[in-house]
Order: structure tokens, then C-alpha cells, then sequence
């Protein structure tokens, strides 16, 4: 279950509060607000419990008071995400991987139970917008080149209702040349998943060195780590260093790269779900950084 909390600026007695859900109005890029049930006089208590919730939904809250009632303005929508692993709605990232570079192109897909879509995005500065707003949707698909760089969250939604599980985008500016690939949807336990390293500029590397959890995986020349069947032993931290072979005016055997100057240490989460399907692993990851030796 999860509590929702609505308050007023200036808290005072009186006030009864009103529980909305939200519906996307595609047309008019905002959403219709529906009366959750038992609320249609309000309700003393500022609190409301959502129980049971098995799809991604949207929420609103107000307060009035009075005869007649005067009303509050709404909040802004709040949405409890639901981790089910086959929602109604899904989103597909094309290239499917969490980070990017300044200027790849990436495309985000819908699919459903509709014929009408938009993809919604809430990046770190906590501002909500629409695929219109920064480019154009055609048909379930938002084409975007990446111009700028940052941590957003993005998501379908439909003229039905229909919301899809939020998935992270992180894009690195001119100053990273190097990015781990890992995909962007959580990994049912059993299945295979591969990381990899991806640099701006095409290099030749004489090793790579995977980690977990600071133990030393796999050093070889390949640039990808691959686990055949996710497993509860594969939680952990991740990262990974490359060396590149020397050049005829180093006086060093090899120079070792971390990371383009910076040592970058890639968290790989792997967060175990029991549900009623069986037991899932939840892919996650985080960014460390700190000065190179």
C-alpha cells in the first residue's frame, strides 16, 4: 500500500479533502481529473491509502471548505509507479541502453491496448514535459537527437488511460568519452544480460577489466561482460577499467586509461521482486567519480 498526503499552504480547521485520478487528455496535452470513489464530499483526513495497486496511476488532491464550498486550486499530479514486469502500456528505447552520448539520436516507442500515445519525460530539475514540446511525435514514436546532457525519466501514456513503467535515460556531455551500456528495462532472473563499455572515439584497447564488487571478473580484450542467467549472486557494484596499448613516445609500458581521466564506478543493482509470476532482478545503476591516480 501507499499513502498519499495533500496539505494546504496555510493549515487551518475546515477543510475536507478531495481525491482525483488522472486520465491523459492527448488532445489538449493535460490530463482529466475523475473523482475517486467516497470522495464526492470530501473526507476529514488528509491522507489517502492506495491499496493493491498493480498499474502505474496518476494523482491529484484538493481541499474545500465553506457553504457554498470554495475550492482549492489542484496539486500537482503525483504518480505511484507500479513494478509489474508486463504492464497494460510498454515503452521501448532504441538504442536500448540507460546512457548516451551529446548528439546520439534515440527513439521512444509505445505500445498498447491504443491508437493514440504520448511520451512524457520529467528530467532532474523536476520539470515535466511532453515529446511535442521538444520534439515530434510520429505516430507512438518520439524521435529525439540528445542536445542536451543530464539525468531524465521518461514514459507512455495513452488516450485510454494507459500508463507504461518509467525507464531512466542519463546523457554524457563532451567531457565523457566513454559510457557502460546496460539495458534500460529490469531482467527476469534466468535470462541473459550484457554490459559493455562504448567510447565516443573508436580506441584499441590492449585489456579491459570488469569488476564485481572490486573482484577482478574478466580481463581479456573484449569490451563486454556477458551473464548467461541473472542470478542473486549477480547483485552488486560494477565497474570496469580499459588500458590502451603504448604509443612509441611513451616511456611507460602502458597507459592506463580510467576512464578518460576520471575513475567511473558504475553501480549495477540487481534488486530482487518476489511476485505471484516468481522472483525477478531489477537492474539499477548509479554513478561515482573521483579524481584519477
Amino acid at each position: 500500500s501507499v499513502t498519499l498526503n495533500c496539505e494546504v499552504e496555510h493549515p487551518s480547521a475546515g477543510w475536507r479533502f478531495y481525491w482525483y485520478k488522472t486520465v491523459p487528455d492527448l488532445s489538449h496535452n493535460s490530463y482529466i481529473y475523475e473523482l475517486l470513489p467516497g470522495n464526492s464530499r470530501g473526507t476529514e483526513q488528509d491522507s489517502y491509502i492506495v491499496h493493491g495497486q498493480t498499474h502505474t496511476a496518476g494523482y491529484v488532491c484538493r481541499a474545500g471548505r465553506g457553504d457554498p464550498v470554495f475550492y482549492t486550486e489542484n496539486s500537482e499530479p503525483k504518480f505511484v509507479w507500479s513494478g509489474d514486469l508486463h504492464p497494460a502500456a510498454s515503452l521501448t528505447v532504441n538504442p536500448d541502453r540507460v546512457q548516451h552520448f551529446t548528439f546520439d539520436s534515440v527513439s521512444l516507442s509505445c505500445e498498447g491496448n491504443s491508437t493514440e500515445w504520448r511520451v512524457k519525460r520529467f528530467n532532474e530539475h523536476g520539470y515535466q514535459s511532453d515529446c511535442s514540446d521538444w520534439r515530434r511525435m510520429t505516430g507512438s514514436t518520439c524521435n529525439m537527437r540528445l542536445y542536451w546532457y543530464g539525468n531524465a525519466v521518461y514514459w507512455c501514456e495513452s488516450g485510454s488511460g494507459e500508463f507504461s513503467n518509467a525507464v531512466n535515460i542519463t546523457v554524457w556531455g563532451d567531457y565523457h568519452g566513454i559510457i557502460l551500456v546496460s539495458p534500460v528495462h529490469p531482467v527476469t532472473e534466468g535470462e541473459s544480460v550484457s554490459l559493455g563499455c562504448r567510447f565516443r572515439t573508436e580506441k584499441n584497447l590492449s585489456s579491459v577489466f570488469f569488476y564485481h564488487n572490486d573482484k577482478l571478473i574478466q580481463s581479456d580484450t573484449r569490451q563486454e561482460l556477458n551473464i548467461s542467467a541473472v542470478s542473486k549472486s549477480d547483485e552488486g557494484f560494477y565497474k570496469f577499467a580499459v588500458m590502451e596499448p603504448k604509443s612509441s613516445s611513451s616511456p611507460v609500458l602502458l597507459i592506463v586509461l580510467l576512464l578518460c581521466g576520471i575513475v567511473l564506478i558504475i553501480l549495477l543493482l540487481l534488486c530482487c521482486c518476489r511476485k505471484s509470476t516468481g522472483e525477478t532482478l531489477i537492474i539499477k545503476q548509479s554513478l561515482i567519480s573521483s579524481d584519477v591516480m
